[in-house]
């Protein structure tokens, strides 16, 4: 008498069924504990997210001051988070992401869209279309620089960027309202020229020019002090004369690119 086949499909008699255990519908994960302290880069992050749409906020409001002083508390904690992230070795591609999304909207839409709430007020096309134009460069900026060439690499190990970021360009494309603020009674640019600002300030941000990062400065150790003593009044100045210092840090910046662009294209010639 043959065996029965333990593959055969048909049950035999007077044996109790055969159950399979259910399958899972979702595979999961093994769960991870981490600290808490290692979300901090994360939510700076989102707290410089805040900032920015509350700056938006703001502008459409006619509130311009505050929605500029939101920008710069914007650009301080991006700043700090990557930083922080770093220390607490915390690095995560999420949190790279996030990062550049934040960047993009407070250092892109947020600038353009406050600029055009003061400058266009009349929704005139050609304020909008230099506005979009602003943050179409800026997006075309992270991206490049979420992609990563070697151009940009060997900058970085000089301690250099290629273009101005966009931090720093937010803050320059917002000079005009600057100026305006320290000085109400002058009169306001023509609408062509605050356009052409704007588009020129997002063509230096996806430019090719090498330009200068506070990470290649080096202090002797014996003038830290003074260093820290400088940053203090910084701040001070800013909070006691925000359009004043805002304004000089500006031309400033812009100074600094003009001798770097030239000694660049001297080099070139050369």
């Amino acid at each position: 008498m043959d065996a029965p086949d333990p593959q055969s499909a048909e049950p035999q008699e007077g044996a109790e069924p055969q159950t399979r255990p259910a399958r899972a519908r979702w595979a999961m994960a093994p769960r991870r504990d981490m600290p808490l302290v290692q979300l901090l880069p994360n939510l700076m992050t989102v707290a410089a997210l805040c900032a920015g749409l509350l700056a938006i906020r703001l502008a459409a409001r006619g509130d311009y001051a505050n929605a500029v002083a939101l920008i710069i508390v914007a650009a301080v904690l991006d700043g700090l988070d990557g930083r922080l992230a770093r220390f607490l070795k915390s690095e995560s591609p999420i949190g790279a992401e996030l990062d550049s999304l934040a960047d993009f909207l407070n250092f892109g839409v947020a600038p353009g869209l406050i600029i055009s709430f003061w400058a266009f007020p009349a929704a005139a096309d050609l304020g909008w279309g230099a506005a979009m134009i602003y943050v179409v460069c800026c997006v075309l900026r992270l991206a490049r620089f979420n992609v990563g060439n070697e151009v940009a690499a060997g900058l970085a190990r000089l301690g250099k960027f290629q273009g101005v970021p966009s931090p720093a360009g937010a803050m320059l494309v917002m000079l005009p309202l600057y100026v305006a603020f320290l000085w109400p009674d002058a009169p306001r640019l023509p609408e062509i020229a605050l356009s052409l600002w704007l588009v020129g300030v997002g063509f230096l941000m996806i430019s090719r020019m090498a330009t200068p990062s506070l990470k290649s400065v080096r202090v002797p150790t014996e003038r830290a002090s003074f260093v820290l003593v400088a940053g203090v009044a910084l701040v001070v100045i800013l909070l006691r004369y925000p359009w004043a210092a805002l304004t000089t840090i500006s031309l400033a910046y812009l100074a600094v690119l003009a001798v770097t662009g030239f000694a660049q294209l001297r080099r070139s010639r050369g």
